[in-house]
């Protein structure tokens, strides 16, 4: 069996999540140092001094940056750092389902839980009609993509339709 993940996955994962979250700290405590060192030097200013304006343009210039990091960065790097960790998680934890299958093809990439997957079609024999079914599973992107054969069968080994891992055998369908 050729094994998709490893034990050391999911340390890697949440130690990159983990800094990912330490960045996000690091810039918001910068933007908080920013706020406090713009608001006491417009508190310290005389009534009506002109060059009070400056504060508050500043003031609103480094919120603006601030959120216009924010999102983008919790938005799309955190949240699929910590989609996969999730994923990761799930996969030591849930229970697996073996099976012997055939390949049918491979369909498009989808984002399944907030992680970046590549289908694998295999047919399933239905058990109350005498017809085939397809049934998807899931290769995570970020893994090399096995070297299936249409027609030939495989040993899966999934989680949730997420291929954990997998043996080509040489029968035909």
């Amino acid at each position: 069996m050729t094994k998709l993940y490893h034990d050391l996955d999911l340390l890697d994962a949440v130690k990159q999540k983990r800094r990912l979250f330490a960045g996000f700290l690091i810039v918001t405590a910068v933007f908080l140092a920013g706020l406090v060192t713009c608001l006491t030097f417009y508190i310290l200013l005389p009534y009506k001094d002109p060059s009070g304006v400056w504060y508050v343009v500043g003031t609103s210039v480094l919120t603006g940056l601030y959120i216009i990091f924010c999102f983008p960065y919790m938005g799309i790097s955190y949240k699929r750092s910590r989609a996969y960790c999730k994923m990761l998680k799930f996969i030591s934890v849930g229970l697996k389902e073996y099976a012997v299958l055939p390949f049918e093809g491979i369909d498009d990439w989808t984002v399944k839980d907030g992680v970046d997957v590549n289908v694998a079609l295999f047919s399933v024999k239905n058990v109350k009609k005498d017809e085939k079914m397809i049934r998807q599973i899931y290769v995570d992107g970020e893994k090399e993509f096995p070297a299936f054969k249409e027609g030939k069968k495989a040993r899966i080994v999934s989680q949730g339709n997420l291929l954990i891992a997998y043996e080509l055998t040489e029968d035909e369908e």
